[in-house]
C-alpha cells in the first residue's frame, strides 16, 4: 500500500521542482511584453503618435503595473491566500482580456478619438487599468512563494526578475524579427493570449498538486531576522536607479532612431537587448546573493555601488560608442553595449531587495513595495526625459545629468557600505565620471554625422543646423553645388526629408510634384497638408492663386524655427492664407470631422519607417475619404512602394501616378496639361515668377516639365493610370492598420 502511494507522490514532487516555476514566470513575460508593443502601437493608431499620447500611453502602461504591484503585494500577505492558486487565476484573467483587448479599444477608441489630452489620459488609463494592474501583481506573489522555499530574498528576487525579464526580451526581439511581420497585431495578440492561457492552467494544475502536500510554512515561522537597511532607504534607491536607467532608455531610443532612419522594429531591438542585459544582471546577482553576499548588508551595498557607478559610466558612453560604431560597422551589431549597460543598472534592483528585504517577514509585501517605487522612478524617467527634459536640453546635456546622478546614488550607496564599500574603485570611477561629465563637448562632438552616414563623416562634413525637441532631432546640411550657389538638405530622425527649394529652374528635390496640384485641380481652395518638413511644398501652395487657405498639420514644431531662418520659405510664416498647427495628422482628422477640403496633399516619409502605416493604411484612406469635398483630391508620397501605390488605388475609384506620387479621388481627375501649362506660365512665388518667358532657356525648361508627363501609362514613366497600376499591383498586399504593411520588414 505504501508503495502504491509514493509513486505519485514522487511523480507530484517531481512535477513541483523549480525548474518548472521558472518556465512559468518565463512565459508570463513573454506575453507581457508584446501586450506592450501592440498595445501601444493599437493606442497610437487611435490616438495618434504626438509626444503628448506616446508619454501618456507609456505613463499609464507604468502606473498600472505599479498599481498592480501594490495589490499583488497586499494579496500576499493575506493569511490563507493560495499564492499559486492566485497567480493563475491572474494569468486566465490576462489571457481573456489580451484575446478580446483590440476590439474593446477600437470601440473605445471610436468613441473618445480626437478627445483632448486630458480625455486621451483618462480613456488609455481605463482601458489598461485592469490588465496593466493583473500583469504588476505576478511578481510579488511568486516571490513570497520562493521566499518561503529559499529563505533569501536576493536569489528569489533575483531569479524571478531574470527570468520574467528574459521572458519579455524574447518576445519584444521575435516582435521585431518575425512575429509583427508574420502575424500583424491581431495575431500576436492571440499568441500572448494563448500563453496567458497555458501559465494559467500549470500554476492552477501546480496549486492542484500542492494541495495535497504539507504547505510550505512562512518564513518567520522557520527563519531567523537578518540585518537590513531602513526601508524607505532601499525604495529611494530603487526609484532613483529606475529613474536614471528608464531616461537613459529615452536617450538611447533617440540616437538609434537617428541611427536606423526610425524604423519600427529599432524599438523593439533595443528594448529587446535592454531586458537581455537586466535578465543577465538579476541572474548574476542572484548567484552572488546566494554563494557570497548572504546576509552581510554593507557588502550588498558595497557591491551596489560598483554596479550603478560602472552602469552609470557604461550607460553614458554608449552615445558616443555607438557614433563610431555606425562609422566603422553596421548600427545593430552595437546592442551588444545596450545589454553591458542594462546588465549593470538592472542588476541593483534585486541587491536593493537584498539589502533592505527581511526574509522573515512578508516578502512579497515588502517587494511590492520597492517594486512600485522602481517603477515610479522609471515612469518619471521617461516621462521627465522625453516629455520635459529633451525639449530644453540637448542629449549631450541629458546624459552628463543622468551620469552624474549615477554618481550621486553610487556615493551614498559607498557611504552606506562603510568599511565595506571598494574605495579604491569608487574613487577611480568617480574621477572617471567628472572627467567624462568636463569633457562632455568633445565627447559627443559630431554625433549625428557620425549617426547619418559613414561617408558624411569621413567628407568632414557637419550640420549646420540641430534641432533637439521632445519630437525628434531635425538636421540641416548645408553644401556647396557650384559658384555661388548652395543646397540645404533636411534631415529628421536619421533620413531624408526634403531641401529648401521652391525654384523649379533648379529642381533638387523633384518639386515639380508639388506644382502639378494646380495641374490637376481646377480650382483647388481649400488645401490640407500634413508634414511641413523645409515648406518648401507648403510656400509652392500657399501661392497658388487659386487657394484660399492652406491648413497646415506637422507634428515637430521644431521646424518652425528652421523655416524661419530661410529666405525662400521664411514668408510662409508671415502668410494669412496659412494655418499652422502643431498635431499629429491622423488625429487631428479625426478630432475635425467636419473641416473638408479640395485637396489634401501629404509629402509623407518613407513607407517603412515606424508608425508610417497610420498615413497609409486603407482605414486612413476611409478617413481621407471623408475629408474630401466633391471632386476633392488627395495626393500623397508613396516612396515607390508597390503596397502604398495597390492600397491607394484599390481604396478609390479613380487615382494616377504622378512620379512617386498617388493621387486619388471619388471624382474623374486628369493632370492637364494645358491647365497645367497656363497655371505654370503665370505662377509666382512672393512675387517672383517661377519663369520668365522672355528667357528661352526658361521656355525650354518649361516645354521639358510638360513633355515629362506627357505619356501615360509607362510603368517607368512620370504618369501611370489606375488601371495600369492594378494590372501591374494585382498580387501586391494591401496596408491595413493590423498587417502595418511594410514597417516590420
Amino acid at each position: 500500500m505504501e508503495a502504491t502511494l509514493a509513486a505519485p507522490a514522487a511523480v507530484r514532487a517531481k512535477f513541483d521542482t523549480l525548474p518548472v516555476y521558472y518556465l512559468l514566470f518565463f512565459m508570463s513575460g513573454f506575453p507581457a511584453l508584446l501586450y506592450q508593443i501592440v498595445w501601444q502601437r493599437a493606442l497610437f493608431t487611435l490616438y495618434g503618435v504626438n509626444i503628448e499620447s506616446v508619454t501618456m500611453i507609456v505613463t499609464v502602461f507604468m502606473l498600472g503595473l505599479g498599481l498592480g504591484s501594490l495589490a499583488g503585494g497586499w494579496l500576499s500577505a493575506r493569511k490563507g491566500i493560495r499564492l499559486l492558486l492566485a497567480f493563475g487565476m491572474i494569468e486566465f484573467s490576462v489571457g481573456l482580456f489580451g484575446a478580446a483587448s483590440l476590439g474593446i479599444f477600437h470601440r473605445v477608441g471610436a468613441w473618445t478619438a480626437g478627445g483632448s489630452t486630458t480625455a486621451t489620459g483618462v480613456a488609455t488609463f481605463l482601458l489598461l487599468l485592469v490588465p496593466t494592474m493583473l500583469m504588476g501583481s505576478t511578481l510579488p506573489l511568486l516571490v513570497e512563494h520562493f521566499v518561503r522555499r529559499s529563505s533569501n530574498v536576493g536569489e528569489s528576487v533575483g531569479l524571478l526578475y531574470s527570468v520574467n525579464t528574459l521572458g519579455s526580451g524574447v518576445a519584444c526581439f521575435l516582435a521585431a524579427i518575425v512575429l509583427m511581420r508574420v502575424l500583424g497585431e491581431a495575431g500576436s495578440v492571440r499568441l500572448a493570449a494563448c500563453f496567458n492561457l497555458f501559465v494559467g492552467t500549470a500554476a492552477l494544475l501546480l496549486h492542484a498538486n500542492s494541495a495535497t502536500q504539507r504547505p510550505i510554512a512562512k518564513p518567520e515561522e522557520t527563519v531567523t531576522h537578518q540585518q537590513t537597511i531602513p526601508f524607505w532607504i532601499g525604495m529611494i534607491l530603487a526609484g532613483v536607479t529606475g529613474f536614471i536607467a528608464l531616461a537613459y532608455e529615452i536617450v538611447w531610443y533617440r540616437l538609434y532612431t537617428f541611427a536606423s532612419g526610425g524604423t519600427a522594429a529599432c524599438f523593439a531591438k533595443l528594448l529587446a537587448f535592454y531586458l537581455f542585459g537586466i535578465a543577465y544582471g538579476s541572474f548574476a546577482v542572484r548567484d552572488a546573493c546566494r554563494k557570497k553576499l548572504g546576509n552581510d548588508v554593507k557588502r550588498t551595498l558595497g557591491v551596489s555601488s560598483t554596479v550603478v557607478l560602472l552602469g552609470a559610466v557604461a550607460a553614458y558612453l554608449l552615445g558616443p560608442v555607438l557614433g563610431l560604431w555606425v562609422v566603422h560597422f553596421n548600427y545593430e551589431l552595437s546592442y551588444i553595449f545596450v545589454f553591458i549597460a542594462a546588465a549593470l543598472l538592472g542588476s541593483a534592483f534585486p541587491l536593493f531587495a537584498h539589502a533592505a528585504i527581511d526574509p522573515a517577514k512578508d516578502s512579497g509585501k515588502s517587494i511590492s513595495f520597492l517594486y512600485v517605487s522602481n517603477i515610479v522612478g522609471s515612469t518619471l524617467g521617461s516621462f521627465l526625459v522625453g516629455f520635459v527634459i529633451l525639449d530644453y536640453w540637448s542629449t549631450r546635456a541629458t546624459s552628463v545629468v543622468l551620469l552624474l546622478m549615477g554618481l550621486v546614488v553610487a556615493a551614498v550607496l559607498a557611504w552606506l557600505a562603510g568599511e565595506k564599500a571598494p574605495k579604491a574603485l569608487f574613487f577611480v570611477g568617480a574621477a572617471a565620471c567628472v572627467g567624462l561629465a568636463v569633457g562632455s563637448g568633445p565627447v559627443y562632438h559630431g554625433i549625428y554625422e557620425r549617426l547619418l552616414t559613414k561617408a558624411l563623416y569621413n567628407r568632414g562634413l557637419q550640420f549646420s543646423d540641430v534641432v533637439e525637441n521632445r519630437s525628434g532631432v531635425i538636421a540641416v546640411l548645408q553644401e556647396k553645388t557650384g559658384p555661388g550657389q548652395t543646397t540645404s538638405t533636411v534631415y529628421s530622425g536619421g533620413v531624408y526629408d526634403g531641401r529648401f527649394n521652391t525654384d523649379l529652374i533648379h529642381d533638387s528635390n523633384g518639386l515639380f510634384r508639388a506644382f502639378a496640384v494646380s495641374g490637376m485641380h481646377p480650382l483647388p481652395k481649400h488645401v490640407l497638408m500634413i508634414g511641413l518638413a523645409s515648406g518648401s511644398w507648403a510656400q509652392v501652395i500657399a501661392n497658388d492663386k487659386d487657394v484660399e487657405d492652406e491648413t497646415i498639420v506637422e507634428i515637430n514644431p521644431g521646424y518652425l524655427p528652421l523655416i524661419g531662418k530661410q529666405p525662400e520659405v521664411e514668408s510662409l510664416l508671415r502668410n494669412p492664407k496659412v494655418h499652422i498647427v502643431i498635431d499629429d495628422g491622423r488625429r487631428w482628422l479625426v478630432a475635425h470631422p467636419e473641416r473638408h477640403f479640395d485637396f489634401i496633399l501629404m509629402n509623407t516619409s518613407f513607407n517603412w519607417r515606424a508608425n508610417m502605416t497610420n498615413l497609409l493604411s486603407h482605414e486612413f484612406m476611409e478617413l481621407l475619404r471623408a475629408h474630401l469635398n466633391r471632386s476633392g483630391i488627395a495626393y500623397y508620397n508613396s516612396t515607390w512602394s508597390e503596397e502604398v501605390l495597390a492600397t491607394g488605388a484599390t481604396a478609390f475609384p479613380y487615382a494616377l501616378r504622378v512620379a512617386n506620387f498617388l493621387a486619388v479621388s471619388d471624382s474623374p481627375f486628369t493632370l492637364d496639361n494645358n491647365r497645367w501649362r497656363a497655371e505654370l506660365s503665370s505662377y509666382a512665388i512672393d512675387g517672383k515668377p517661377v519663369f520668365n518667358l522672355a528667357d528661352p532657356d526658361q521656355r525650354a525648361h518649361l516645354d521639358s516639365i510638360l513633355q515629362t508627363v506627357a505619356q501615360v501609362d509607362d510603368p517607368k514613366g512620370q504618369l501611370e493610370s489606375r488601371d495600369s497600376l492594378l494590372r501591374r499591383l494585382e498580387h501586391a498586399r494591401l496596408i491595413t492598420d493590423d498587417n502595418m504593411g511594410t514597417e516590420w520588414q
